[in-house]
């Protein structure tokens, strides 16, 4: 279908391939970089609304190793505890990942609509069909959307893994400071400079016994470096889901939804558009009733003629 193709291809053009022949000055059909514009934004949100890693320092870790506490060998770090402070600090931030996919969404249904309602303008009786499955698509696609995103939320809160290296010489160069660390605190310094950190108050921890201090130190190295590699994933991921997603949209699905309305169950639009209208209905039957009329006038015209014809 001639509408179908042309629509796909300014819809690759625009959003695939980030190429804007058709809509030089319309910025907000550039799509390719309108996306990337929101995927930085995207970004900067999840960081910003990590913790403050120097406020408060350790309070939290000691907290929650307190309440992890049970009947076993000492100098154990519990992973539920890490847990439990992974799942707090992913909680806070689980609804950015939902809004942006539902912002994305609406961007990118609003240039697909428009490229539909711009390629079938001259083909009124097609073009809310076609309306109604842009829309029925953008319905599926932004559903599907978010139950990856929610997904993808809880899985990060089940399970700790990386197999990124990067974590592994975060945390070992983070650790190194560790004795630095104790000492400060047994010279009655009141802050204590770690490095990829900065200055951190630590006059109020002199009050908890070496070995929970020494714990919770260890549970928020390994909570910087593992929470680097959670806000990474978070933004790659996305990326990866959402040109994925868009490629798809617009090379298969668009298609094959366009067509499923058209074609589809109980006939589809096309059948649709076949049957005949009320009024079409209506105006036929008045026409077979004067066919009727004109046709029994005839032959009453003719039995007269006949009788004419038989008198003379």
């Amino acid at each position: 279908m001639g509408i179908v193709g042309s629509a796909k291809e300014s819809l690759n053009k625009i959003i695939v391939r980030g190429e804007y022949d058709e809509y030089p000055d319309a910025l907000n059909m550039h799509c390719a970089v309108r996306l990337a514009e929101m995927l930085d934004q995207y970004s900067r949100e999840l960081h910003k609304s990590a913790d403050n890693l120097t406020e408060n320092f350790m309070m939290s870790e000691i907290q929650v190793l307190k309440e992890a506490k049970k009947i076993e060998l000492p100098n154990f770090l519990p992973h539920t505890a890490f847990l439990a402070i992974l799942q707090k600090k992913i909680q806070e931030v689980s609804q950015i990942p939902v809004v942006f996919v539902e912002k994305v969404w609406n961007y990118i249904d609003d240039r697909i609509m428009s490229v539909l309602m711009d390629r079938s303008e001259n083909y009124y009786q097609l073009q809310q069909s076609i309306g109604r499955a842009g829309y029925n698509l953008m319905v599926k696609m932004k559903e599907r959307s978010r139950n990856w995103v929610t997904e993808n939320v809880q899985m990060e809160k089940l399970t700790d893994y990386t197999s990124d290296p990067a974590y592994f010489n975060d945390w070992n160069r983070l650790m190194a400071q560790q004795q630095e660390f104790m000492d400060a605190l047994e010279n009655g310094d009141t802050e204590f400079q770690i490095k990829d950190l900065g200055e951190v108050a630590i006059a109020g921890l002199r009050k908890y016994e070496k070995p929970i201090l020494l714990q919770a130190f260890e549970l928020k190295m390994r909570m910087i470096a593992y929470w680097k590699i959670v806000l990474r994933r978070m933004v790659d991921f996305m990326a990866l889901h959402l040109q994925f997603c868009a490629q798809n949209l617009v090379n298969k699905e668009m298609g094959e939804e366009i067509v499923n309305e058209l074609f589809g169950g109980n006939g589809g639009a096309i059948e649709g558009m076949l049957v005949e209208s009320p009024v079409v209905a209506a105006k036929r039957e008045k026409l077979n009733g004067s066919i009727k009329v004109l046709t029994e006038s005839k032959n009453v015209l003719a039995k007269i003629m006949d009788r004419i014809a038989t008198s003379i």
